[in-house]
């Protein structure tokens, strides 16, 4: 009987799961990678991460329907997740060949035909040091190229299993979808497509996730070592899909039948586009993109938000001088709606929240005031100036500078990412991205302010940003300048249009 995976909802379980990655695969979507691994006749299945055994229980129930023994290999770092394999139906013998190691770094030496895997989802910012450099070596050294730094650890776990790929062989992994939306992503995929062939990419109706509560929008790659094609299949799967879906992929992803899905047939130049994660847009090519009307840069990151953003009490009470501050907001949530003014600062003081942010310039320390000198040793006295990005500073204590934008964008959110209207003239922290349109006057903004809140540039959010579970989506500053704007909303706001540009695809 499979087990269902428990999710901690916060606390320190939630965030030892964070560091180890781990979500279990439902049985359905084993089933189905299962299936689309081994439907040209393999007779071995190779995960390498194999965790609590979802693949193996599932090779183990296709085996008895296709009449075919198959043979179990594996990788697993966890030695505990084996044990809640062998309660997961899998005995000692179904385990005997899963070695104990870490896959990307310590690789077996053989090639494999059939490979599926659900990687750990480890963000970059949780990979040690070494390891990252030792990962960035094997990227290097197996494509000629580098891969960004901000790539997460299934990046890695796809691009080894590719190395070990047999020829001909069929892989199956499922994986967030900013493997295809990063910064990295075009150049990834580029590389990929070239070398091996898609065959389709399967995304998920939020409320047909396999992973329900967990913040990731899953897709899965389905790909094979052999000729690549300039096309691949991909669908969106609805609730009322799943057998069908299931069918199709245990059938090789046969192309005489779309077996009740809506399958698209897509170019890859068009998908690498606009993101294999993403409902095709060739219609949008040629449209404008917000950096045609504006710059884009990210909110002021402080690197210690506790030393350096100060509610109004604190300022007074560490006798700091309002020449060494300025007025900023920090979350999204303490802007409620879709502009900033002198009366959400009073509410935000009212209540407590920090809008004061200490702005040092480069001078000595010893030019400043005498109290505020005593705060800066104060903060040195903790390790303040020892953080990763502060230390970075010469001075560690002089703060970013950035002109006043007219407009917010709240970048990361679910239902509530938007433009922002900045009346009272503050400064964002990371929280927000800071918008500066090429044209300053009122009128100009106050028509942009209007295109941009328009509910068809909205959606077209989608578009640019990195998806995450239930409909969240985060949207980095050179992504939101590739915004595609409706041209029809541009001419109804009363905004010159940008010349169209012939020919040309978005630069991911």
């Amino acid at each position: 009987m499979t087990m269902v995976q428990k999710l901690p909802a916060s606390g320190p379980a939630r965030e030892a799961l964070r560091e180890k990655g781990q979500f279990w695969t439902p049985a359905w979507v084993a089933e189905a990678m299962v299936g689309y691994v081994i439907a040209r006749g393999s007779t071995t299945i190779f995960d390498p991460a194999v965790g609590t055994g979802a693949f193996f229980q599932a090779a183990k129930v296709l085996s008895n329907r296709v009449e075919r023994p198959l043979t179990l290999l594996g990788t697993e770092l966890d030695p505990k997740a084996l044990d809640h394999a062998q309660e997961n139906d899998l005995n000692l013998a179904d385990l005997a060949q899963v070695q104990v190691t870490n896959f990307v770094l310590n690789p077996p030496h053989k090639l494999f035909e059939a490979i599926v895997a659900n990687p750990p989802y480890i963000r970059h910012h949780r990979l040690a040091s070494a390891d990252k450099l030792a990962l960035k070596s094997f990227v290097q050294n197996f494509t000629g190229r580098n891969l960004d730094g901000r790539a997460g650890l299934h990046v890695y776990f796809l691009l080894r299993a590719l190395q070990l790929l047999a020829p001909e062989g069929y892989l199956a992994f499922i994986v967030p979808a900013d493997i295809c939306e990063g910064v990295f992503a075009a150049s990834l995929w580029q590389w990929i497509t070239t070398h091996y062939r898609l065959d389709a990419v399967i995304t998920f109706d939020p409320v047909a996730s396999p992973f329900p509560k967990v913040d990731t929008n899953p897709i899965i790659l389905l790909i094979r070592h052999t000729t690549p094609t300039a096309e691949f299949f991909w669908t969106r799967c609805q609730p009322t899909e799943i057998d069908d879906l299931k069918i199709w992929m245990q059938s090789g992803c046969n192309e005489s039948s779309n077996y009740g899905l809506n399958l698209h047939r897509r170019s890859i130049k068009e998908g690498i586009t606009t993101g294999l994660s993403r409902a095709p847009q060739v219609e949008l090519e040629n449209s404008p993109v917000l950096a045609d009307f504006v710059t884009v840069v990210r909110g002021i990151a402080t690197g210690a938000n506790e030393f350096f953003f100060l509610t109004s009490e604190q300022a007074n009470a560490l006798g700091i001088p309002d020449e060494f501050l300025i007025t900023a907001v920090g979350r999204t949530r303490d802007v409620p709606g879709d502009e900033i003014t002198d009366g959400t600062l009073e509410a935000l003081q009212k209540k407590g929240r920090p809008t004061r942010l200490l702005a040092l310039d480069g001078r000595p320390v010893e030019e400043f005031p005498e109290r505020l000198r005593n705060y800066i040793k104060q903060g040195e006295a903790t390790g303040i100036n020892k953080g990763e990005l502060i230390k970075q500073r010469k001075p560690w204590y002089k703060m970013e500078v950035r002109n006043t934008p007219p407009i917010l964008f709240a970048y990361l959110g679910r239902r509530n990412v938007r433009f922002i209207r900045n009346r009272a003239g503050v400064l964002p922290l990371t929280g927000f991205l800071c918008v500066y349109p090429h044209n300053r006057d009122t009128e100009s903004i106050e028509k942009l302010l209007k295109l941009l809140s328009h509910p068809q540039t909205i959606a077209n959010l989608a578009l640019v940003g990195k998806s995450y579970g239930d409909g969240a989506i985060k949207v980095e500053p050179r992504a939101l300048e590739r915004l595609p704007l409706p041209r029809s909303v541009i001419a109804e706001v009363g905004l010159q249009q940008p010349k169209a540009k012939q020919g040309q695809f978005w630069e991911f």
